[in-house]
């Protein structure tokens, strides 16, 4: 029998990288990671080396049933120099791993009309026109209201064929915006499933001639801006039952504005102003179920006593779940 694996890796592009993906044909394949073998690219088309020593290496380090293909497998991969050494666009090599850290990545995305330059349904849209404001339609329901669901539905029941632990969906604050949520134990099983999901939220909205903008703010104006949220937490803050530790974290994290800021994702300051939902860029604040501060405790960590998660709300929608999750272990386990 011959297996479809599409193997999956990050291009150098700065400072954003993008998706790319290639498929492999390989007889007889166990379904295991460890049968995957390692495999190239051409790194002269990806911006990650020169046309006359161009061959990258991609290793594979997570593998998911392909909910598209029969007998297809998704692989997740880490890209590495001719020599085997992790490649410098290679963030997810540079992850100190700790299991002990649990992770709730909150992603949004627009559905993007590329004919109009556009979120899907907006801001043409009859029911639109007079009321050009957000608002209504977060976790909205109606046509009037809501914009491209059986697209997200299709690519949430994708993630739940491919056995990502994907925990939930809804429309978000602006015509064509959407959430989905994943839960993972450790940085890079959370980035893999981060990653792994936006490929094939990506791969679905192809069938419709829609991209996803992955821009923290691809709409100016009076209109939110898409974050992906972290939610964190490791053994001693689920079970300490004590508001000191968080404190402890809240402040390590004010104090270390930069080290996070530096990886969050790229125009993040067209986000994070002060406004919708935001604390300032430059500025730090945290409090209990505040939507604006730059942490949010959640009302259920405080009323199970002290013991649960927090919620960086500063992390963009484009930011590098491997290095995100990273520096979040990093700060977390300076102060506990």
């Amino acid at each position: 029998m011959k297996s479809k694996l599409e193997y999956i890796w990050l291009d150098g592009f700065k400072p954003t990288q993008s998706l790319r993906s290639k498929t492999q044909i390989i007889n007889n394949f166990s379904g295991k990671l460890e049968d995957c073998p390692m495999w190239s690219f051409d790194g002269s088309s990806t911006e990650q080396a020169k046309g006359y020593d161009s061959d990258c290496l991609i290793k594979p380090v997570a593998i998911y049933p392909d909910p598209c293909r029969e007998n297809g497998y998704l692989v997740m991969t880490e890209v590495l120099n001719a020599d085997g050494t992790p490649h410098e666009s290679n963030g997810r090599a540079t992850v100190e791993d700790d299991d002990d850290f649990w992770f709730g990545f909150e992603q949004e995305y627009f559905l993007w009309d590329n004919d109009r330059n556009k979120p899907l349904g907006f801001p043409d849209h009859d029911a639109l026109k007079d009321k050009p404001t957000q608002g209504q339609y977060y976790c909205s329901v109606g046509a009037a209201n809501t914009f491209g669901r059986e697209i997200v539905e299709e690519h949430l029941d994708q993630c739940l064929e491919a056995g990502l632990n994907v925990e939930g969906i809804n429309a978000e604050v602006a015509p064509g915006q959407w959430e989905f949520q994943i839960f993972a134990k450790g940085a890079k099983n959370a980035g893999d499933q981060i990653w792994v999901a936006r490929y094939l939220c990506e791969r679905n909205a192809e069938q419709d001639d829609l991209s996803i903008n992955w821009h923290p703010k691809p709409v100016t104006g009076d209109w939110n801006g898409s974050g992906m949220h972290v939610n964190f937490s490791n053994e001693t803050m689920r079970t300490s039952g004590d508001k000191e530790v968080f404190d402890k974290v809240c402040i390590a994290f004010g104090e270390n504005i930069d080290r996070h800021i530096s990886i969050y994702g790229d125009d993040n300051d067209k986000r994070l102003t002060g406004k919708h939902e935001t604390q300032s860029i430059d500025s730090f604040t945290y409090g209990v179920s505040d939507r604006g501060a730059s942490i949010r405790i959640p009302i259920g960590t405080v009323e199970n006593g002290w013991k649960g998660r927090l919620e960086d709300r500063r992390p963009a929608s484009n930011g590098d779940p491997y290095k995100i999750a990273a520096a979040v272990i990093k700060t977390t386990k300076e102060v506990i």
